[in-house]
């Protein structure tokens, strides 16, 4: 098997990005895949910002993973920065595989070479599975979140 490499996502992965957002419970509801506009405008936008990091997990061409890095500056915690993840998102036929906890520890690792001094995220209440995994992988379940939809 080939080395995976983490790379910057350029918006040719844009689709395959999309495809696995989609594809499971709760991103089958919410994505349109059909329609790539929406996607490739908000890639433009992240892409032009410095403090995200879109990224995809590559295997001899094949994006496999994604996830979504942004780096906070704050003045709570005496100016600590925090690295907040977002939509991480493996192929179906590479799950199981520890190409999550690969990803996600690629994205702490960043966030402390960026000068952060903790990472955060959130994961819907009925992900089960990714409650377990986070835990496993280090996080504390600390905070409630909360969301109001503006749609």
């Amino acid at each position: 098997m080939t080395s995976l490499d983490i790379r910057t996502a350029t918006v040719d992965d844009v689709p395959a990005i999309v495809a696995m957002l989609a594809d499971d419970p709760l991103g089958a509801t919410r994505e349109t895949p059909d329609d790539l506009g929406p996607y490739l405008s908000a890639f433009a936008a992240i892409d032009a910002d410095p403090n995200n990091h879109l990224v995809v997990a590559d295997r001899d061409g094949q994006v496999l993973g994604t996830l979504q890095l942004t780096i906070i500056p704050g003045l709570a915690r005496t100016g600590m920065g925090r690295g907040l993840i977002e939509a991480v998102r493996i192929h179906a036929d590479a799950r199981g595989m520890g190409l999550g906890e690969t990803m996600v520890r690629w994205a702490i690792e960043r966030s402390r070479e960026l000068g952060c001094g903790l990472v955060q995220l959130t994961t819907d209440i009925t992900r089960t599975d990714a409650h377990r995994f986070y835990e496993r992988v280090g996080f504390d379940r600390t905070h409630y979140g909360y969301k109001l939809s503006l749609t």
